[in-house]
């Protein structure tokens, strides 16, 4: 343990990384589902099935802290933790992030991505490349010596260039035997600040952009975060181990990352 911080061995990783790719995994595969005139009930029940009969793991988000459903389906305004509802219909140039998690054998993997529903608008569709553009620069900062402020320096460079904002009342997080676990990850800061990384630290990063003002609120369900201003929100979400090399990503989709640059 480094400053309460798991530091994993091999085995360890090896076994954050299956679960991580099963998580990868039902994001690929509920990929051709998203489409307009589709309930988030239905992506949710699609995935929770994916995971319970192909996968043979556990949906790490139902039950959690009493939340009640597989995935997070987040659209348009709705920052993180939109619960799905068969109310909820997905619409033509609609955004949405899928978030999900699986426990497999007792470790945990935990990714989310975007999606478009038929043709996005242009603000929109730049929120999107650009939160995307975010994680990876945060993720390319991951080494042993690097700081959790150089991730979020390059974060917020990306999200500052592009005049979007950067929540910050939520972060990523250590991830392992562990759901969410030191250390917490934000996706803002400064060079050289903040705990250095070591070799074996497994965490996520996962920032969330607004098209306008970062302040955000919490809906009376308790669990849907929306942007203050309405604005439209993106959220891209890694798992990565560091190596003595780097980084390696542990929620690689298996569909791989189309127009967007890998990582």
């Amino acid at each position: 343990m480094t400053r309460g911080v798991a530091i994993q061995s091999a085995e360890g990783i090896e076994k954050a990384r299956r679960a991580g790719q099963l998580a990868a995994e039902v994001l690929s595969a509920v990929a051709p589902h998203v489409v307009p005139g589709v309930s988030t009930e239905a992506l949710d029940r699609l995935c929770h099935e994916h995971i319970v009969n192909v996968q043979g793991a556990l949906p790490a988000n139902l039950g959690y802290h009493g939340y009640p459903k597989t995935i997070l389906t987040s659209v348009n305004q709705v920052v993180c933790h939109g619960i799905p509802s068969p109310d909820k219909i997905l619409r033509k140039g609609d955004i949405v992030n899928i978030d999900v998690a699986v426990n497999k054998d007792g470790w945990f993997g935990d990714t989310s991505r975007m999606y478009f529903v038929g043709e996005p608008g242009i603000l929109a569709r730049r929120l999107v490349e650009a939160t995307y553009e975010a994680l990876v620069a945060g993720i390319r900062q991951v080494r042993p010596g690097a700081t959790l402020g150089d991730i979020g320096h390059a974060i917020q460079s990306v999200a500052h260039r592009e005049r979007f904002s950067v929540v910050r009342e939520y972060c990523g997080h250590g991830i392992g035997q562990i759901y969410h676990d030191k250390p917490d990850v934000p996706h803002h800061g400064q060079r050289g600040e903040g705990l250095r990384l070591e070799a074996g630290m497994v965490f996520t990063i996962e920032p969330m952009l607004n098209a306008g003002r970062r302040e955000t609120r919490t809906l009376a369900d308790g669990w849907t975060v929306v942007t203050k201003d309405r604005s439209l929100s993106a959220q891209w979400e890694h798992m990565v181990a560091v190596t003595p090399e780097g980084c390696e990503v542990l929620t690689r989709w298996p569909d791989g990352t189309g127009a967007y640059a890998p990582v």
